[in-house]
């Protein structure tokens, strides 16, 4: 359905906006904030006359705009005093393997920070034996991926 007059696409965009302010509002993720300003672009050409296919483009454009201009700058300040969840904190740390780590049989445990977890060789054809001090290098699902620390020269 086509709206007809400049006040119906006007009150158009005005009702997208408020309802992209009220989605970021309850989200609070910056998820549509540029659709926000995209209409409310939108709703300032409709209201001084601008065609409705202008007024289409404009929207996109400014979103669009909007979005790759802003959102690297704003996840980095949004996100700095995020906290790490336990699994993504342990990347880096070093642990010690209490049980041998073998990716061909699928066995191993290491002890890392006091807490024991599955963990894997991040290479294949790797194998630590209970002892081994080691650097968590990842995580895949519920296991830790580790390589053995090598000594400081």
């Amino acid at each position: 359905m086509i709206l007809i007059g400049s006040v119906s696409l006007s009150l158009l965009w005005l009702i997208l906006l408020v309802a992209f302010l009220v989605i970021e509002i309850i989200t609070l993720g910056l998820t549509t904030i540029w659709f926000a300003g995209g209409a409310l672009v939108a709703a300032i050409a409709s209201m001084i006359g601008a065609p409705w296919p202008i007024q289409v483009i404009l929207f996109f454009v400014v979103s669009l705009a909007l979005l790759f201009a802003t959102r690297p700058v704003a996840v980095k300040y949004f996100n700095k005093d995020r906290v790490k969840t336990n699994v993504e904190g342990m990347i880096g740390k070093q642990g010690i393997i209490i049980s041998t780590v073998d990716n061909l049989q699928g066995i191993g445990q290491v002890n890392v920070d006091g807490m024991e977890w599955s963990a894997r060789a991040n290479e294949d054809n790797m194998q630590y034996p209970a002892g081994t001090v080691v650097i968590v290098t990842g995580v895949q699902g519920v296991k830790l991926i580790v390589k053995e620390k090598q000594e400081e020269v």
